[in-house]
């Protein structure tokens, strides 16, 4: 008799067609809302929303719907070739044949399993770079916002190399090593270690990494110093310091952040925010981001990243031990190797393999995500208002909403999928002011 189809769906054949359906529903998913994005911008490119019709002019509408709509279409194409890259390196084999070719050069062993982090950077690095260099040089040169020179962006890239293999290779030498050494605990270890390494480097980044790419020059404006400092201090905040940071060497974007953990905790300002905005206006900013403290967010993201990253190990541990996790996503696991006393180990396998699946099955966990951070965007914007001026707040909003380019009309649907921040007619409508002639 034929085997029933109970008994050919295996473990690893529900694991490839589960993962394979997901890849191909998320990647319809995101064309979709990609497609609705481009479609409904281009639509009200023609006339500014009637809130914003006294303050934004027509060409400034226009040129962000154009690039919202260019970087949409760019997205479409990255969509596509990052769906095909995970495909290749699982279910076609990618993954499988660069560890077999490692393994018979290097044997099965530590060298081996590093190696094989290190070939999967690099390989993969190769495959986004020419999107990177299309974004940087063309769409974002195409609008001005690219202010990097070739050469500037190679440094970026040896330098980012460089602290890569610097920084991420012990780290991930310890954690292969726990893996293989630490019993069937390993992943708790491992998650400690990780965790303690992402706490340094908030110490570590504003003090050391940070510097390596930007000027950081202490707050020159006495007045504006001033009425910063008067802000944190009524909030109750305390920085070690006010930083202005050469933002515009690459792009003419503005931003400004806080940085560090503990005595490195900084403020830090884009050069490009101080030219844009009033003294009030970026008091206002920053109370909004003071409002992201003073509502705990930063804890909260915080105890939410340990949570999910102690899943995720927890998890892995699991998975490392199942041979269909391999077999399922197209990977041989390493078993006995001539001239070697045991199995090569499956740790840097393993480790790969979750990383290229975990994306493909929380991709629908993105909205709530969303959901989430525009909550407190929100939260954060009324604390802003009760610490300083709403229409100091709105103008700044506005400001940064037009010299970013970003669209006064996105897709409503898109906007609940990705959006992180509001988008300017529900931010702005929040806010207990008029909007400044």
């Amino acid at each position: 008799m034929p085997p029933s189809s109970a008994t050919l769906l295996t473990p690893s054949t529900l694991t490839t067609l589960v993962f394979a359906f997901l890849l191909l529903a998320g990647l319809l998913l995101r064309l979709w809302l990609a497609s609705r994005q481009i479609r409904h911008v281009a639509q009200h490119r023609g006339a500014v929303p009637a809130p914003f019709a006294g303050r934004i002019t027509l060409a400034a509408h226009q040129k962000a719907a154009d690039y919202t709509v260019a970087k949409a279409r760019f997205g479409l194409l990255e969509m596509g070739l990052s769906s095909a890259v995970v495909l290749g390196w699982t279910l076609l084999g990618g993954l499988d044949a660069l560890n077999q070719w490692l393994l018979s050069w290097l044997g099965g062993g530590m060298a081996q399993q590093l190696a094989l982090l290190v070939g999967f950077a690099l390989v993969s690095g190769a495959i986004d770079l020419p999107a990177t260099l299309y974004q940087t040089f063309r769409l974002e040169q195409r609008f001005g916002f690219n202010q990097m020179t070739p050469r500037l962006w190679l440094a970026d890239l040896l330098k980012s190399t460089l602290l890569g293999a610097v920084i991420g290779l012990p780290i991930a030498a310890l954690i292969l090593w726990l893996m293989g050494a630490a019993g069937p605990l390993w992943w708790l270890w491992a998650w400690c270690v990780w965790m303690g390494f992402n706490l340094l480097l908030m110490v570590v980044f504003p003090l050391f990494i940070a510097p390596l790419f930007n000027k950081f020059q202490p707050l020159a404006d006495e007045d504006l110093k001033a009425r910063v400092t008067a802000l944190m201090q009524r909030c109750g905040f305390a920085a070690k310091g006010l930083f202005v940071m050469d933002g515009s060497r690459r792009s003419a974007h503005a931003n400004a952040y806080f940085t560090g953990f503990g005595a490195a905790k900084r403020v830090v300002f884009y050069d490009t925010l101080l030219r844009q905005l009033a003294p009030g206006e970026v008091e206002a900013v920053l109370a909004h981001e003071l409002g992201h403290f003073k509502h705990r967010h930063i804890t909260r993201r915080l105890a939410g990243m340990f949570a999910i990253s102690l899943a995720g190990f927890a998890l892995l541990g699991w998975l490392s031990t199942r041979g269909w996790f391999y077999t399922g996503l197209g990977v041989q696991p390493n078993l006995m190797l001539p001239g070697l006393p045991g199995a090569a180990p499956n740790d840097a396998l393993a480790l790969l393999l979750f990383l290229l699946a975990a994306p493909v099955f929380t991709l629908f966990v993105s909205p709530l995500l969303a959901q989430m951070s525009r909550r407190h965007e929100f939260q954060a914007d009324a604390y802003a208002v009760a610490q300083a001026s709403g229409a100091d707040l709105a103008s700044a909003l506005l400001k940064l909403y037009q010299d970013n380019a970003s669209t006064l009309t996105p897709d409503p649907v898109y906007v609940r999928f990705y959006y992180s921040h509001p988008p300017a007619t529900e931010r702005l409508a929040r806010l207990p002011v008029a909007l400044p002639p």
